[in-house]
C-alpha cells in the first residue's frame, strides 16, 4: 500500500505546491538564459556585459569584460536559485510522502532544459487533483463519534 499524506498535511501541501511552482518556473528561467549564455560564450566567444564603455548592455569578446560580467552572475544566480529548487521540490516531496526517484526526477527540472516547465505543469495537475480528491472524500465521510459517546464509563453510566 502506498503512502498517502496525513489529512492534517493537506493545508501545507498547497503551500508547498505554490512554493514549488515558483520555483519551478524561476529556474527554468534561468537555465534558460544560462543556456543561450553558454551557447554564445562557446560557440561564438562572446560574453554578457553590463554597464561597459560598449553600452549598457553589450556581447564583448571572451576575458575583455571591463564592467559587470551578467554572463558570470547568471551562472551564479542559477546554482544557488536551484538550491532553493530542490528545497521546494523536498518540501512538496516530503509532504506529499512519493517514493525517492520522484525526487530525483524533479530535482533533474532543474539542470535539464524545459523539463521544469513540463514537470511544473504535470505536478500541479495531479497534486491539485489529489486534493480535490481527497477533501470530497473527507468531507462525504460521516462524522467520527464524539469522545463522550466512545468512552466506556460514559455508556455505563447511562445504562445505570
Amino acid at each position: 500500500m502506498p503512502l498517502e499524506p496525513k489529512l492534517a498535511d493537506l493545508p501545507r501541501i498547497r503551500g508547498a505546491l505554490r512554493f514549488y511552482q515558483v520555483a519551478a518556473i524561476i529556474t527554468g528561467v534561468l537555465l534558460l538564459l544560462l543556456c543561450a549564455e553558454m551557447l554564445m560564450k562557446y560557440a561564438f566567444g562572446l560574453e554578457l556585459e553590463l554597464g561597459g564603455p560598449d553600452g549598457f548592455l553589450a556581447f564583448v569578446p571572451i576575458d575583455t569584460v571591463t564592467a559587470v560580467n551578467l554572463s558570470t552572475g547568471i551562472l551564479i544566480v542559477h546554482g544557488w536559485f536551484y538550491v532553493v529548487y530542490l528545497f521546494s521540490d523536498f518540501r512538496l516531496w516530503s509532504l506529499m510522502r512519493w517514493p525517492f526517484m520522484r525526487f530525483i526526477v524533479i530535482a533533474l527540472g532543474g539542470v535539464i532544459p524545459f523539463l521544469s516547465f513540463i514537470l511544473e505543469a504535470r505536478i500541479g495537475r495531479e497534486v491539485r487533483a489529489y486534493l480535490e480528491r481527497r477533501e470530497s472524500e473527507a468531507s462525504a465521510a460521516p462524522a467520527a463519534p464524539t469522545d463522550a459517546a466512545t468512552d466506556p464509563a460514559d455508556s455505563m453510566e447511562a445504562q445505570q
